[in-house]
């Protein structure tokens, strides 16, 4: 984009208030490029949380404006005006019209697309309208540029009476004027983009002064939104409901009147403010590409073959990071055992460092799958998946944004389950929030991986087809199907009469910013690695106490057994130990719960050691390697480090092999199928407000588990 002059100084008083922090919220159109600048603004110092009272994803990042100011920066859903259409989208009205709250921001800070502007000022002026303090971050400046739009930016900055700070937000230009910006005492714009028509002024006062609002514009909100404004008490809404009702008010027609009346506006004030130099002749770049990339055959196996890459390299490009760290665990619990002996240090060794070992050794792999994912959404071809997909998708009863909470869910069902609120359809949502979890997420990599690595050999194809690589592919295209087909029992259950619409705006193809990739690797790790390591290190150390210690004179009688048969054995001194160990291993607490429970999970081939393993999961997936790394520790047979090799050197009743193919399948169908992670059941009953999903989601997820996983064991036995 060419400037044709610097934008005019803003008139300023002081800086922001005197604060120490600062809330300033962001807001802008999907693919503005508000997450881009969101993450220049904030790097590494981001957390996600849930907005107050509402279960929808909420991003917070701090920025370090000057010595003496902080901005807490808020990253607000994507929406493309005020008038909200999906559930995520009312998190927005919930915090700008509440002038009361606590969380009401200081400053709002808008992206808007520099190539497409007149659709992005459609936000921006309602925003200005509610007399909020902004600033315009007129973004994608260099994409403007390649399009021939010419905007004066000191004229816009005149015509809309805020802030216009150009930008390309991808690369960082305009960050240091946005930063220096947002530091001033900025006041709401004079100007006024939508007059109130005459006849609902009356009604329009009557509610400012009831809840005394500082405009008539946020009292027309209140007219229209009120029944989805969670902080109005219910005798408010009475009231509206009851002067509403009186004056006629008509909710659609006004609003779509207003739209029609703001666009008007925006056309006249763009006619003085851009000018475009040159015609696009040829079709575009992503238009050519997408000819190819969301074709009906080659498409889809482009999209095959990207997966198949994906997983290829999940194993190849893991395994030398994984090894050192595995090795590494190996190591310092050996240095430890050494130099220093109790129980203390046996809890640290065969159940703290255990556990946390079977979570780090899996970093490089839930590292490589975030990077792709990141990559996919950065070049904007995530989008287009969705698009290819929705054709199959309504075959099964899901709307085409169920691929977004779909694709999500191999990340974590989590958010991906709050992210289904995007669908307005009801009976579509609530399909796709109950077949969610079916997708292999992230906390099922730690026990495919290990479980494949046990009975799949390392063979490539062809020189680059890695056998392994392929399985996993496999264990997730049967997650897929398993969600899809599920949809589709679903379907026939739920009755519901509305219908669903899939709209989605395809962003410009573009090279991956890879600070931004950078990012999102590291945030999502560390989640992965605290979120789960809580939850291993608490079940780590509650597994090695009841691993190590039993009722009663349990322990010494096992003792005595073990002593008996090195005895008639003729064992070494070493063999003896392990011999007691393994005995009072079985004796111990964890030892009878494992045993109570055997006679259920034998037909899966399962002994009570995997018994136990199967009931922690149910805390969280990725705790099944953490807990067989700590129950293996505690009396191996043999003298083992390694989490592989304490897997490998495991044996049945005959002496064999206790991973044989047959076991180790019919354990990764299990917990392909299972649902085991509370906190996904805990989001589902938030979500649909009932326990009746979750509990549903429990029971069907847990019969088909146990039903595949006995026939596949049947199969390869």
């Amino acid at each position: 984009m060419t400037v044709v002059t610097q934008p005019e100084k803003v008139k300023v008083e002081q800086p922001l208030v005197r604060k120490t922090e600062a809330r300033i919220a962001l807001i802008g159109n999907p693919n503005s490029g508000k997450t881009s600048l969101f993450n220049q603004l904030t790097g590494l110092n981001q957390k996600v949380g849930n907005f107050p009272g509402v279960t929808v994803d909420k991003k917070i990042g701090y920025s370090q404006l000057t010595p003496a100011l902080r901005a807490e920066i808020i990253d607000l859903p994507g929406t493309y005006s005020l008038y909200p259409k999906s559930l995520d989208e009312r998190v927005i009205i919930d915090l700008l019209y509440d002038p009361a709250s606590k969380h009401y921001p200081d400053l709002v800070i808008v992206t808007a697309d520099a190539s497409n502007l007149k659709r992005n000022l459609l936000l921006f002026t309602q925003l200005a309208d509610l007399r909020i303090p902004a600033v315009l971050a007129l973004n994608m400046v260099d994409v403007a540029e390649q399009e021939g739009v010419k905007i004066d930016v000191d004229a816009l900055q005149r015509e809309l009476g805020v802030p216009v700070i150009p930008m390309n937000a991808r690369k960082g230009v305009g960050v240091a004027a946005l930063k220096i910006v947002m530091t001033q005492q900025l006041e709401p714009t004079p100007v006024s983009f939508y007059e109130i028509p005459e006849g609902l002024v009356p009604l329009l006062q009557n509610i400012k002064a009831r809840f005394g609002l500082s405009t008539e514009y946020l009292a027309l909100h209140y007219a229209h939104q009120y029944k989805n404004l969670r902080f109005l008490p219910e005798e408010d809404g009475v009231w509206l409901d009851e002067q509403l009702d009186s004056e006629g008010f008509k909710s659609n027609t006004l609003q779509a009147n207003e739209t029609i009346a703001r666009y008007v506006r925006i056309n006249e004030l763009l006619l003085d403010v851009v000018r475009v130099e040159k015609a696009v002749k040829d079709e575009k770049f992503s238009n050519r590409l997408d000819q190819v990339l969301t074709h009906k055959v080659f498409g889809y196996l482009i999209f095959f073959v990207i997966l198949f890459l994906i997983f290829q390299a999940i194993f190849a490009w893991a395994s030398y990071p994984m090894d050192l760290i595995d090795l590494g665990i190996a190591n310092l619990n050996s240095l430890i055992q050494e130099n220093f002996e109790g129980p203390l240090v046996d809890m640290l060794t065969e159940g703290v460092i255990a556990g946390l070992g079977g979570v780090l050794i899996f970093v490089p792999q839930i590292a490589i799958l975030f990077a792709f994912i990141a990559i996919l959404e950065e070049t904007g071809y995530m989008a287009r998946v969705t698009f290819m997909m929705d054709k199959i998708m309504r075959k099964f009863g899901l709307n085409g944004k169920s691929v977004v909470p779909l694709i999500s869910g191999v990340a974590c069902a989590v958010p991906a389950v709050m992210s289904a609120r995007t669908i307005e359809n009801w009976k579509d949502r609530m399909i796709t929030i109950f077949v969610t979890p079916l997708m292999s997420c992230s906390a099922r990599i730690p026990v495919y991986t290990v479980l494949i690595a046990l009975v799949v050999p390392e063979k490539y194809y062809l020189g680059f087809l890695n056998l392994q690589g392929l399985v996993l592919m496999g264990l997730y295209l049967i997650g897929f199907l398993a969600a899809i087909f599920s949809a589709l029992l679903l379907k026939t259950i739920l009755k519901a009469r509305e219908r669903s619409y899939f709209i989605m705006e395809f962003p410009v193809y573009k090279m991956p910013r890879w600070k931004n990739v950078g990012i999102t690797i590291m945030e999502k790790s560390k989640t992965f690695v605290f979120e789960a390591g809580k939850v291993i290190v608490a079940v780590s150390i509650i597994l090695w106490v009841l691993a190590s210690y039993g009722p009663g004179d349990n322990f010494e009688v096992a003792r005595q057994k073990a002593l008996k048969e090195a005895a008639a054995e003729n064992l070494t001194e070493v063999q003896t130990e392990n011999r007691i160990d393994a005995h009072q291993l079985e004796s111990s607490y964890a030892g009878i719960i494992g045993r109570t429970i055997e006679p259920v999970i034998r037909p899966l081939g399962y002994d009570w050691k995997i018994g136990i393993a199967l009931l922690t999961s149910f805390a969280a997936r990725e705790v099944f390697v953490g807990t067989i790394s700590t129950i293996y520790s505690i009396g191996e047979e043999e003298n083992v480090s390694t989490i592989k090799n304490k897997l490998m050197s495991e044996k049945d009743e005959n002496g064999d092999p206790f991973f044989t193919p047959a076991r180790a399948f019919s354990l990764m169908i299990f917990y392909l199928f299972a649902m085991q992670c509370v906190s996904t059941l805990a989001i589902v009953r938030r979500e649909t407000k009932s326990w009746q999903w979750p509990l549903a989601q429990l029971l069907y997820m847990s019969g088909l588990a146990y039903v595949m996983a006995f026939i596949t064991y049947q199969i390869f036995s």
